[in-house]
């Protein structure tokens, strides 16, 4: 029975017990929230996008007036006769 009585902890052991509950819970508190923004955050995608196709940079060059009807059909004939771009 003298157990109980003879190893009392003191004023210091209470604050270092109540300091590191604090810390381990602020530490779970901690990975659950960055858990969670990582699981909830939208995917990024990797890929490059599709770049448009020869004759629709052409027909936008023509909508914007960089280039007028004639060079236009000129250019476009050109695209045409040279065929698909070959996939790297």
């Amino acid at each position: 029975m003298m157990f109980w009585y003879d190893h009392d902890i003191s004023g210091w052991g209470w604050f270092a017990m109540s300091a590191s509950m604090v810390l381990f819970w602020a530490l779970i508190i901690t990975v659950a929230v960055l858990l969670f923004r990582a699981l909830a955050r939208p995917q990024e995608h990797t890929h490059e996008p599709a770049t448009p196709p020869p004759e629709q940079i052409l027909a936008a060059r023509l909508a914007r007036g960089e280039i007028d009807e004639d060079d236009y059909r000129s250019r476009l004939g050109t695209l045409r006769q040279a065929g698909p771009d070959p996939k790297p």
